[in-house]
């Protein structure tokens, strides 16, 4: 490459994962080439292979541990649970004699057979159209590697032989190079490949490190030393920026510390619209680390408390009275703001070892969620009345999720009412007039909101499942992913129907799904009637700066006429013009 050509700048779109600006020196991260040339063993070596590969296997479990360990001083229970999976992979048995068998029957050393057993493995996982599967396939890939560094003598953390400032530039990271990363000196990182769903992608927003994947050939045009900006909101890479390019965005970035600046100071000021509207801002949370920062980014209670997360990471699942205790910390926090606790939505990515379930092709379609729940009585009425026992403060409400149907409501409330039973026989305080309410995040349930609002007193619409469901569209999915439309017309109009549904039974409708975090879309659900927005906390600011900008008047007009338009695309661009002239700030943090 000659000087003239290195020096020219090179723009890469990819997939933004994790928002921010960075700029410096490229750090190229080689994948891990390790050797598996075949060597035929006699009888008598059998069994120093196997050796060798249960050594490599205690080896490797020592060192997702530990990488677990830290992962949850630093980040919490949640991320470290991602390492689950790759638990499961090097204890698995199946897979273990599989490998052992096979030295056996082919009689060669083990690092061969390790990679032909992981490869037949992954393989036939990364086949099946199923985002959930095709990560599985990723973690046995990622633990095979340890695996083999293992009987190799090598170390694997790259990471830990970064000594200064960079942009670590990989074809791929698995989760543990991620957990890997000292933010004092990973400024941000680049993959080719990647999916905004990935275990790597989720590790890049929890550290706050920028990063953008599925840039495909990202490794091929930047080298060790090279300068790179990387626009982690955008999903841009420019390699060898040029000097209007760096000034650009030393301007953008400046810009945006005094927007967030000036969002920040929006804390305590109601969200109102300029003719008078209340919009409330409640908050989506997972950890109860995180109740700290509701009122602190000015939102109002807790719109969806995620209680899985209680669950995962643990050796055994959590009792009543420490979910008891759980709930009553995040109502206490809050009062007298409602706090409404969602149910368990157990299963598909998230299911604790501890709980034992059948393997399923497509598990985001399988037993999860209440349908878990109601064939596992015992584990979703010690969740009713630990939940119960909470709501002695006045603040707690409830509801379900995965609704598909009417008598998925009824069974769940006859299982609620069996556990007030049971806490008043033993004479344990509760709030018998607890609000219940119910997700509305399939199809089938948004159709027949008529028929479950008699059995509940809220809905809360949960976009991200709904639009996909509706769509038939996996957004992890790069080759599908341009159908998934939060504008589309089938979903404006399912929201519609299940706002005007529970305003005719006197019930309120709240959106927690992504729909409500974007500030485009806003305006929109305000405009179709939507009684309340909850958000993660990061993006209470740049919600409220929204709805503090809007007329209530104009945003009926805008909804009514996205509900005539013909066109995902015409709707987008009806909500985009409206932003930009009421709230241009936000369109600079968010696009």
């Amino acid at each position: 490459m000659d000087d003239a050509h290195a020096q020219s700048e090179i723009l890469l779109k990819g997939i933004g994962v994790s928002p921010g600006i960075a700029v410096g020196k490229a750090q190229l991260i080689a994948p891990h080439a390790h050797t598996a040339v075949p060597r035929t063993i006699a009888r008598n070596e059998v069994p120093i292979e196997i050796a060798r590969f249960e050594e490599a296997l205690i080896a490797t479990h020592d060192q997702i541990r530990h990488i677990q360990k830290q992962v949850a001083e630093v980040l919490g229970d949640e991320h470290a649970s991602i390492f689950d999976a790759h638990l499961l992979v090097v204890d698995d048995r199946t897979f273990i004699e599989d490998v052992i068998r096979t030295i056996k029957r082919d009689m060669l050393n083990v690092e061969p057979v390790l990679l032909s057993v992981s490869n037949r493995y992954a393989d036939m996982l990364s086949k099946v159209e199923d985002s959930y599967l095709a990560e599985r396939a990723a973690d046995i890939r990622d633990v095979t590697r340890r695996i083999l560094a293992n009987l190799a003598g090598e170390a694997l953390d790259q990471m830990k032989k970064i000594s200064e400032p960079c942009i670590v530039v990989a074809h791929d990271l698995s989760p543990s190079d991620t957990a890997s990363i000292d933010r004092n000196l990973v400024k941000a990182f680049v993959t080719d490949l990647g999916s905004a769903t990935s275990h790597t992608a989720i590790m890049a927003r929890a550290l706050e490190v920028p990063a953008v994947v599925g840039l495909h050939n990202v490794t091929a045009v930047a080298h060790s030393g090279d300068p790179i900006l990387i626009d982690g909101g955008r999903g841009i890479v420019v390699v060898h920026p040029s000097e209007a390019r760096l000034a650009e965005y030393e301007k953008r970035a400046e810009d945006q510390v005094q927007i967030l600046q000036e969002l920040a100071a929006l804390r305590d000021k109601p969200p109102e619209t300029r003719d008078g509207y209340l919009v409330p801002i409640s908050a989506n949370i997972e950890l109860l680390d995180e109740l700290d920062s509701v009122a602190a980014r000015g939102a109002k209670g807790i719109g969806l408390f995620r209680t899985e997360f209680l669950f995962l990471g643990t050796e055994t699942l959590p009792d009543e009275d420490a979910q008891a205790a759980a709930y009553a910390q995040a109502a206490q926090s809050q009062y007298p703001s409602p706090v409404v606790i969602r149910t368990l939505d157990l299963g598909a990515d998230k299911l604790p070892a501890s709980i034992k379930a059948a393997d399923e092709l497509n598990p985001y379609l399988g037993d999860r969620a209440i349908r878990l729940c109601l064939t596992r009585p015992a584990l979703f009425k010690t969740q009713l009345r630990a939940i119960l026992r909470a709501s002695v403060h006045d603040n707690v409400r409830m509801m379900y999720p995965m609704i598909s149907c009417v008598q998925e409501l009824v069974d769940a409330n006859a299982l609620l009412k069996e556990s007030m039973g049971e806490l008043e026989a033993k004479g344990i305080p509760f709030n018998k007039d607890l609000v219940v309410g119910t997700m509305i995040e399939v199809p089938s349930a948004a159709l027949v909101a008529d028929l479950l609002a008699p059995h509940v007193r809220f809905f809360s619409l949960g976009t991200n499942d709904l639009i996909q469901y509706t769509m038939a569209v996996d957004r992890g999915n790069e080759n599908v992913a341009h159908l998934y439309k939060p504008t589309h017309m089938a979903i404006v109009r399912l929201i519609d129907h299940v706002v005007k549904v529970s305003h005719k039974f006197g019930m309120w409708t709240c959106v927690c799904g992504q729909m409500a975090a974007d500030p485009l879309l806003v305006p929109l659900l305000v405009g179709l009637g939507v009684d309340e927005l909850s958000v993660s906390p990061s993006q209470v600011p740049m919600v409220k700066d929204v709805i503090r900008n809007l007329y209530y008047s104009g945003a009926i007009v805008l909804a009514q006429k996205a509900l005539i338009s013909t066109s995902a695309e015409n709707v987008e661009r009806l909500c985009h013009e409206m932003v930009r002239q009421i709230a241009p700030e936000v369109l600079e943090l968010s696009e």
